[in-house]
């Protein structure tokens, strides 16, 4: 019996009700497994498209930012003859105006009053620059505010005068920093060099050792850490021209210290933004470390590959020079053989000939550097290096590789300038010759290589980073081996603390001689004991170059994860990288895992204590690429 044409259309009506429940259905639950897919675990209301939660997945948050404008450190400034009139106190808040601009952070200028009146908690971070005059009702309302979760960027000598410009002393500052007042910068010398640490959420991106030039017109000041939730990320101490015990003075000149108080953050500066001088590369490297502070201060996640493979804190290269009475050379072969460490040999191409088995003999130790003449300044007063010009440069490049070539199994990839200096026709002549790397004697570098790019070809560029035997034992006249190890300890430990390369410079007529060479013996044992990885200058220069092709990108997905992206744009395959991640906030439960199914994910490990993320990468293909999901719980509830 056929249905009726009312019966077919209820049926059809059902059929299609109960489909679109399925699809319904089924469209929300792969709605979800994508939300989990690009967010992790999550609450309902942190995927709801609200303005904070499309801020966290666009990589953009408007924090609640405020400047203090500190009339009463104005009025201190009016009370100086000298300051009459000065607007020193505008331009300094107009800097910081325009750094805020340009990393895109909308801020509001509050008064001293407002913190007095408690107006200042509802912002996030508050900046006070160079705000020497506070009220003791305003450094007590700022006490509280960090105590109980804000964050600080602060610098100079803050609180250190009374709202009334009378001298309070340090007692705010070595409270809620932990610091220690050191010393004031005069402006006897016009400019300070300023070096950067490596290896901290701060400093990410920046060359460790970076020798930041500081105008000293607003006294900056040096300090010294007292408790061990302060991180000294800088340091005022040069060791190339003062004097003192290096351990003691770096850790008494401190320039950029971070760390907690109470629930908050504070970073502090011994110097304003508008100290910072030199060259665009200079304030290129200087943003990068005003950007990282702010991720730091509002809890937004860093990341960097480590400068050295593996475990390695440092790294260094040892370069005995044959100079005067060569055959001394034969006290240090079996050292570094009983070691089983490398050298860089530089030698001077014109003693190959009437020594051609032992230049033969220094290749099974490691490798062999040319010294060549590149010309030299023609006094001591003078001010510009006066080098040959390209073609004699290069004229000398080629005659050294020839030199060499007569020598079998030598390979001569490396140059050291007779007289240390090196200029951009060098660079050219070095590209053109053939060679890979160059040494210096620069005296205003950073403390890592330096990759110089000509075209298509690589240079890397290893500058002086210690002192040598040299200064050791002729200039300091520290015969005494156990003070010539100490001296060579502390330069040491300054390159483990940077995280930068110890350039151990050594010579035939000094540190070689058979009563002080069991010293370097000691000196290799020591710097084993320290993490450091001792290469020769092709290994360390193949790594560099490698190192540089990979890049990291780390993005904020929602509140309880992040994406690790890691990237070899290079022609070569990179093996053994070490990726840090700075958190930057308490989590727990850390969980790493591919967004690729069936990728392998690497080792990783967790640092609970200071919210670092290490993560070993074993390979990076030529051309490949790696994203990893963090995912983690938060401990507490961050705003």
């Amino acid at each position: 019996m056929a249905l009726s044409r009312s019966n077919r259309v209820k049926v059809n009506q059902l059929i299609i009700v109960l489909s679109g429940l399925v699809l319904l259905t089924a469209s929300s639950l792969i709605y979800l497994f994508i939300l989990r897919n690009v967010y992790g675990d999550y609450n309902f209301s942190e995927i709801l498209p609200t303005k904070k939660n499309l801020e966290v997945f666009w990589g953009h948050k408007e924090y609640k930012v405020a400047i203090l404008y500190s009339k009463y450190t104005e009025n201190l400034l009016s009370l100086n003859s000298v300051n009459q009139g000065s607007t020193w106190l505008n331009d300094n808040i107009n800097t910081w105006k325009t750094f805020l601009r340009i990393a895109k952070i909308d801020f509001e200028i509050i008064s001293d009053q407002d913190i007095e009146k408690g107006k200042h908690y509802k912002y996030k971070l508050l900046i006070l620059p160079g705000s020497k005059s506070l009220s003791n009702n305003e450094v007590s309302e700022l006490m509280k505010y960090i105590e109980r979760g804000g964050s600080v960027f602060a610098t100079s000598g803050i609180s250190t005068f009374s709202d009334d410009a009378k001298w309070r002393g340090w007692d705010f500052f070595s409270e809620v920093f932990g610091l220690k007042f050191s010393k004031e910068m005069t402006p006897d010398e016009l400019t300070r060099i300023h070096t950067i640490r490596g290896g901290l959420p701060v400093t990410a991106g920046i060359p460790t050792g970076y020798p930041l030039k500081i105008a000293t017109w607003d006294r900056p000041i040096a300090c010294e850490v007292l408790e061990p939730r302060t991180v000294q990320a800088s340091f005022w101490y040069n060791f190339r021209s003062e004097a003192g015990l290096v351990r003691e003075e770096i850790q008494k000149s401190a320039g950029i210290a971070y760390g907690r108080y109470g629930k908050g953050r504070f970073i502090w500066f011994g110097f304003e933004l508008s100290s910072v001088i030199g060259k665009q590369e200079d304030f290129l490297y200087f943003d990068r470390l005003f950007r990282n502070s702010i991720n730091w201060l509002t809890y937004a996640p860093t990341g960097f590959i480590k400068d050295w493979p593996g475990t390695y804190e440092a790294a260094a290269v040892i370069t005995p020079t044959l100079n005067e009475s060569i055959n001394n050379i034969h006290n240090l072969l079996p050292i570094l053989k009983s070691e089983n460490v490398p050298a860089t040999f530089l030698v001077d191409p014109a003693i190959v000939e009437d020594s051609k088995s032992l230049v033969e003999n220094l290749n099974y130790y490691g490798e062999i550097a040319s010294i060549v003449d590149m010309g030299y300044l023609t006094s001591v007063n003078d001010t510009v290096n006066k080098l040959l010009d390209y073609n004699s440069q290069l004229v000398h490049f080629n005659q050294a590789r020839k030199s060499f070539s007569n020598v079998p199994k030598i390979q001569n990839r490396g140059v050291a300038p007779l007289y240390g200096l090196y200029d951009e026709n060098s660079i050219q002549a070095l590209v053109a010759a053939g060679y890979d790397y160059v040494f210096t004697d620069s005296l205003t570098d950073r403390s890592v290589p330096k990759t110089i790019i000509r075209g298509e070809k690589r240079i890397v560029s290893f500058t002086k980073t210690a002192r040598d035997d040299y200064e050791i034992v002729r200039d300091y006249g520290l015969t005494n081996r156990e003070f010539q190890l100490y001296t060579y300890e502390e330069d040491v430990d300054r390159l483990i603390f940077e995280h930068g390369l110890y350039v151990l410079k050594l010579h035939t007529d000094y540190q070689c001689q058979p009563q002080y060479v069991d010293v370097v013996r000691d000196l290799i044992r020591y710097m084993k004991s320290k993490k450091i990885w001792i290469a020769s200058a092709s290994e360390i220069k193949n790594w560099w170059l490698l190192r540089s092709n990979v890049e990291i990108i780390t993005e904020s997905r929602s509140s309880r994860r992040i994406v690790v992206e890691v990237s070899n744009p290079g022609k070569k395959t990179v093996e053994d990288i070490v990726v840090q991640i700075n958190l930057n906030k308490e989590i727990k439960n850390i969980h790493v895992s591919s967004d690729i199914f069936g990728t392998k994910v690497p080792q990783y490990n967790f640092d609970s204590k200071n919210q670092i993320l290490i993560i070993n990468i074993k390979r990076v293909e030529e051309g490949g690429s790696f994203s990893y999901f963090v995912d983690f719980d938060n401990v507490g509830v961050l705003d």
